[in-house]
Protein backbone atom coordinates (compact mmCIF):
# COMPACT_ATOMS: atom_id res chain seq x y z
CA UNK A 1 0.00 0.00 0.00
CA UNK A 2 1.39 3.16 -0.81
CA UNK A 3 0.12 6.82 0.93
CA UNK A 4 -0.41 9.44 -1.09
CA UNK A 5 -1.70 12.70 0.18
CA UNK A 6 -5.23 12.62 0.15
CA UNK A 7 -5.76 16.33 0.04
CA UNK A 8 -3.95 16.50 -3.56
CA UNK A 9 -5.92 14.17 -5.00
CA UNK A 10 -9.36 15.74 -3.87
CA UNK A 11 -8.01 18.57 -5.60
CA UNK A 12 -7.13 16.41 -8.67
CA UNK A 13 -10.93 15.09 -8.69
CA UNK A 14 -12.03 18.44 -8.58
CA UNK A 15 -10.01 19.78 -11.53
CA UNK A 16 -11.38 17.46 -14.00
CA UNK A 17 -15.21 18.67 -13.94
CA UNK A 18 -14.20 21.98 -15.06
CA UNK A 19 -11.77 20.80 -17.24
CA UNK A 20 -14.43 18.53 -19.09
CA UNK A 21 -16.97 21.18 -19.08
CA UNK A 22 -14.47 23.49 -21.14
CA UNK A 23 -13.96 20.71 -23.45
CA UNK A 24 -17.97 20.14 -23.95
CA UNK A 25 -18.54 24.02 -24.54
CA UNK A 26 -15.89 23.61 -27.57
CA UNK A 27 -17.29 19.85 -29.11
CA UNK A 28 -20.91 21.93 -28.78
CA UNK A 29 -19.52 25.11 -30.64
CA UNK A 30 -17.91 22.37 -33.53
CA UNK A 31 -21.28 20.07 -33.82
CA UNK A 32 -23.50 23.26 -34.30
CA UNK A 33 -21.25 24.17 -37.63
CA UNK A 34 -20.70 22.75 -41.02
CA UNK A 35 -17.38 21.13 -39.58
CA UNK A 36 -15.74 22.46 -42.79
CA UNK A 37 -12.04 21.91 -41.25
CA UNK A 38 -12.78 18.83 -39.22
CA UNK A 39 -8.65 18.01 -38.38
CA UNK A 40 -8.13 21.42 -38.08
CA UNK A 41 -11.46 21.88 -35.74
CA UNK A 42 -10.95 19.22 -34.05
CA UNK A 43 -7.72 17.75 -33.81
CA UNK A 44 -6.61 20.03 -30.63
CA UNK A 45 -10.03 19.14 -29.03
CA UNK A 46 -8.96 15.59 -29.32
CA UNK A 47 -5.77 15.68 -28.13
CA UNK A 48 -6.82 17.70 -24.92
CA UNK A 49 -8.79 15.43 -24.56
CA UNK A 50 -6.97 12.24 -24.88
CA UNK A 51 -4.03 13.83 -22.24
CA UNK A 52 -7.22 14.65 -19.60
CA UNK A 53 -7.96 10.87 -20.01
CA UNK A 54 -4.81 10.07 -19.57
CA UNK A 55 -4.36 11.91 -16.12
CA UNK A 56 -7.85 10.38 -14.84
CA UNK A 57 -6.22 7.27 -16.04
CA UNK A 58 -3.04 7.75 -13.50
CA UNK A 59 -5.20 8.52 -10.90
CA UNK A 60 -7.35 5.89 -10.71
CA UNK A 61 -4.23 3.78 -10.59
CA UNK A 62 -2.07 5.84 -8.04
CA UNK A 63 -5.77 5.62 -5.73
CA UNK A 64 -6.39 1.88 -6.23
CA UNK A 65 -2.82 1.47 -4.63
CA UNK A 66 -3.14 3.78 -1.77
CA UNK A 67 -5.03 4.21 1.51
CA UNK A 68 -7.97 5.10 -0.30
CA UNK A 69 -8.55 1.82 -1.42
CA UNK A 70 -9.34 0.50 2.55
CA UNK A 71 -11.30 3.31 2.80
CA UNK A 72 -15.14 3.05 3.98
CA UNK A 73 -16.85 2.81 0.82
CA UNK A 74 -13.15 2.64 -1.28
CA UNK A 75 -13.65 -0.19 -3.51
CA UNK A 76 -17.08 1.26 -4.32
CA UNK A 77 -16.10 4.37 -4.84
CA UNK A 78 -13.07 3.03 -6.81
CA UNK A 79 -15.39 1.19 -8.84
CA UNK A 80 -17.13 4.23 -10.24
CA UNK A 81 -13.94 6.33 -10.64
CA UNK A 82 -13.07 3.11 -12.76
CA UNK A 83 -16.08 3.44 -14.90
CA UNK A 84 -16.00 7.50 -15.76
CA UNK A 85 -12.38 7.61 -16.61
CA UNK A 86 -13.17 5.04 -19.09
CA UNK A 87 -15.96 7.43 -20.53
CA UNK A 88 -13.58 9.89 -20.15
CA UNK A 89 -11.61 7.64 -22.25
CA UNK A 90 -14.33 6.97 -24.66
CA UNK A 91 -15.59 10.55 -25.29
CA UNK A 92 -11.94 11.78 -26.35
CA UNK A 93 -11.72 8.47 -28.98
CA UNK A 94 -15.29 9.96 -30.23
CA UNK A 95 -13.85 13.68 -30.87
CA UNK A 96 -11.22 11.45 -33.46
CA UNK A 97 -13.59 9.06 -34.91
CA UNK A 98 -15.62 12.72 -35.18
CA UNK A 99 -12.95 13.61 -37.54
CA UNK A 100 -12.91 10.35 -39.55
CA UNK A 101 -16.67 10.26 -40.29
CA UNK A 102 -16.52 14.17 -41.59
CA UNK A 103 -13.54 13.22 -43.32
CA UNK A 104 -14.91 10.12 -45.26
CA UNK A 105 -16.39 12.11 -48.09
CA UNK A 106 -13.02 12.80 -49.53
CA UNK A 107 -12.22 9.57 -49.61
CA UNK A 108 -15.75 7.43 -50.66
CA UNK A 109 -17.84 8.79 -53.75
CA UNK A 110 -21.29 7.30 -51.77
CA UNK A 111 -20.24 9.30 -48.33
CA UNK A 112 -22.74 10.97 -46.71
CA UNK A 113 -21.41 15.05 -47.56
CA UNK A 114 -23.12 16.52 -44.71
CA UNK A 115 -21.79 16.91 -41.38
CA UNK A 116 -24.62 14.64 -39.65
CA UNK A 117 -22.44 11.28 -38.78
CA UNK A 118 -20.08 13.75 -37.13
CA UNK A 119 -22.43 15.89 -34.78
CA UNK A 120 -24.18 12.65 -33.63
CA UNK A 121 -20.78 11.27 -32.45
CA UNK A 122 -19.68 14.84 -30.81
CA UNK A 123 -23.34 14.89 -29.08
CA UNK A 124 -22.71 11.85 -27.47
CA UNK A 125 -18.70 12.43 -26.53
CA UNK A 126 -20.43 16.48 -25.35
CA UNK A 127 -22.81 13.86 -23.32
CA UNK A 128 -20.44 11.55 -21.89
CA UNK A 129 -18.25 14.48 -20.72
CA UNK A 130 -21.58 16.36 -19.31
CA UNK A 131 -22.21 13.21 -17.24
CA UNK A 132 -18.52 12.23 -15.72
CA UNK A 133 -18.14 15.79 -15.11
CA UNK A 134 -20.94 15.82 -12.76
CA UNK A 135 -19.54 12.20 -11.58
CA UNK A 136 -15.77 13.68 -10.73
CA UNK A 137 -17.61 16.87 -8.84
CA UNK A 138 -19.75 14.31 -6.77
CA UNK A 139 -16.53 11.77 -5.94
CA UNK A 140 -14.21 14.79 -5.41
CA UNK A 141 -16.91 16.36 -2.36
CA UNK A 142 -17.57 12.81 -1.16
CA UNK A 143 -13.59 12.76 -0.44
CA UNK A 144 -13.45 16.47 1.11
CA UNK A 145 -16.32 15.69 3.17
CA UNK A 146 -14.87 12.80 4.65
CA UNK A 147 -11.69 13.98 5.51
CA UNK A 148 -12.81 17.17 6.81
CA UNK A 149 -14.74 14.66 9.55
CA UNK A 150 -12.67 13.75 12.41
CA UNK A 151 -14.75 10.95 13.31
CA UNK A 152 -14.64 9.10 9.67
CA UNK A 153 -10.84 9.95 9.48
CA UNK A 154 -10.57 7.71 12.71
CA UNK A 155 -12.96 5.40 11.25
CA UNK A 156 -10.83 5.05 7.93
CA UNK A 157 -7.16 5.08 10.34
CA UNK A 158 -8.43 1.87 11.91
CA UNK A 159 -9.44 0.34 8.34
CA UNK A 160 -6.39 1.01 7.69
CA UNK A 161 -4.44 -0.27 10.08
CA UNK A 162 -6.30 -3.49 9.71
CA UNK A 163 -5.04 -3.42 6.48
CA UNK A 164 -1.58 -3.10 7.79
CA UNK A 165 -1.72 -5.53 10.19
CA UNK A 166 -0.88 -8.56 7.87
CA UNK A 167 2.95 -10.12 7.99
CA UNK A 168 5.34 -7.92 8.13
CA UNK A 169 3.28 -5.04 9.12
CA UNK A 170 5.77 -2.60 11.69
CA UNK A 171 5.01 -0.11 14.04
CA UNK A 172 7.06 2.71 11.78
CA UNK A 173 4.30 1.75 8.74
CA UNK A 174 1.36 2.22 10.74
CA UNK A 175 2.71 5.58 11.84
CA UNK A 176 3.39 6.48 8.45
CA UNK A 177 -0.10 5.30 7.38
CA UNK A 178 -1.59 7.90 10.33
CA UNK A 179 0.54 11.03 9.04
CA UNK A 180 -0.56 9.96 5.38
CA UNK A 181 -4.03 9.87 6.11
CA UNK A 182 -4.34 13.18 8.21
CA UNK A 183 -4.26 15.84 5.10
CA UNK A 184 -3.05 18.35 7.41
CA UNK A 185 0.71 16.33 7.62
CA UNK A 186 3.28 15.94 5.38
CA UNK A 187 3.70 12.70 4.16
CA UNK A 188 7.99 11.46 5.22
CA UNK A 189 9.13 8.48 4.47
CA UNK A 190 9.54 6.42 7.49
CA UNK A 191 12.84 5.15 8.67
CA UNK A 192 14.57 2.69 6.61
CA UNK A 193 15.97 -0.66 8.10
CA UNK A 194 19.52 -1.42 8.31
CA UNK A 195 20.74 -3.87 6.00
CA UNK A 196 20.78 -7.62 8.42
CA UNK A 197 24.64 -8.18 8.95
CA UNK A 198 26.18 -11.85 8.53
Amino acid sequence: MQFVDLSEQTRVLGQVAPTLESLRAEVEQVRAGEIPKPVRELAPLAVRAQELATRCTQQLATLSTSQYAVMKGGHENLAELAEVSAQVSLAAAMCTLAIHTRTEVLLYEDADESPQASRRVLNDAAERMDASAKAYRRLAHRLSRRLASAAAQREDQQLIDRALAGPGATAASSAAARTAANPRCPISPGPTAAPRTR
